[in-house]
């Protein structure tokens, strides 16, 4: 109610100081700070009734872009590229904003971000991942010239975010290998588990054919399909997270390789300790229950309880962790139409 209002207001004194002249110049500071603090609202209130304020914000016509790209304001950017001019005032865009060199966005896009804006992302990994994201959008709009271009320096923009993310990047390779090697030794424990497991029928075999007593049981089954299923899991997750170990950590890994594996890992990883549980207590129930006994509910309650509990513990602390793995790898990105997606969602 407090934004609405607020907006209300901006809108009353845009319609009421548009007719003056040159009044324009006393919002570019209400424009900087709408840029800063990423209100896409403001910005687009402000540049209705004055359109040239976006061009023209104090002594440099490209302060709002470069802004919104320094501080990494998504909204801001969002709409200023893709809703305010990228359509609209495309070749003012192109011929003008990248005539100097040195002011090539894609060198304020290879800057690290402030630490503020930075740990709004959670873990050095997805911090570095978030930092790529930016630098290929940022390609993806500049003539493909800028991106062989070379500053002052003599360095090109990915010489530069390189010397600039170094830090992250090796404080990203440290995190995912020390996440790594914990797994692989969870992975490594379920497999040294359910593997005498394969090997071991609960009831035993019959003497004279040598196939299990209780073949015929459903919950034999259930636990031979579990088994089997998780020592498999438990593999893959193992050659997994051993393949993040071993990989090289360049910066592009960050992007989509690293984060893929970890995803990977852990989805099997979740796989394998739950079928595990499973197996495990399906042995449990055979070996305690007879087949011919008629009530079993006293027996399947605490069974299940007890199931449930070790899988909502792995849950609920590895679950936040996979879904902002999921959501910044494969989710729907941080950049494009803003307003289309607000209104599918």
């Amino acid at each position: 109610m407090k934004h609405n209002k607020v907006l209300t207001i901006l809108k009353f004194c845009c319609e009421k100081n548009g007719k003056i002249r040159n009044i324009r110049d006393g919002f570019e500071d209400a424009l900087i700070l709408a840029v800063k603090n990423d209100i896409p609202e403001v910005i687009e209130q402000i540049t209705r009734f004055f359109p040239l304020s976006i061009r023209n914000t104090r002594d440099d016509r490209c302060t709002l872009y470069q802004l919104s790209v320094s501080n990494r304001c998504e909204k801001s950017y969002n709409f200023l590229v893709y809703e305010e001019t990228y359509h609209k005032d495309l070749h003012h865009y192109e011929s003008h904003f990248f005539e100097d060199k040195d002011k090539n966005l894609l060198y304020v896009a290879a800057k690290l971000v402030p630490d503020e804006k930075l740990n709004k992302v959670t873990g050095a990994t997805l911090q570095m991942q978030r930092e790529l994201q930016w630098f290929k959008e940022i390609s993806k709009i500049v003539p493909p010239g800028h991106m062989q271009s070379r500053n002052r320096e003599n360095d090109s923009p990915m010489m530069v975010f390189k010397k600039e993310h170094g830090d992250l990047r090796q404080k990203g390779e440290d995190w995912m290998k020390q996440t790594a090697g914990s797994y692989t030794i969870t992975a490594a424990l379920i497999i040294t588990m359910v593997f005498p497991a394969i090997i071991t029928v609960p009831g035993g075999n019959n003497g004279e054919t040598g196939r299990a007593i209780y073949k015929d049981m459903l919950s034999f089954m259930i636990y031979c399909y579990s088994v089997w299923i998780s020592f498999f899991t438990s593999t893959t997750s193992l050659l997994l997270f051993l393949s993040i170990l071993t990989e090289r950590y360049a910066d592009e890994d960050f992007l989509k390789r690293l984060p893929k594996r970890l995803i990977f890992g852990l989805v099997t990883l979740f796989m394998s300790v739950t079928t595990m549980v499973i197996s495990y207590n399906a042995a449990f129930y055979i070996m305690s229950v007879s087949k011919h006994e008629k009530s079993t509910s006293r027996h399947l309650v605490p069974i299940c309880l007890m199931t449930s509990l070790p899988i909502a513990s792995f849950v609920t602390l590895q679950l936040p962790l996979l879904v902002d793995l999921i959501s910044s790898t494969y989710g729907r990105g941080i950049f494009g139409n803003q307003r289309e997606l607000r209104k599918t969602t």
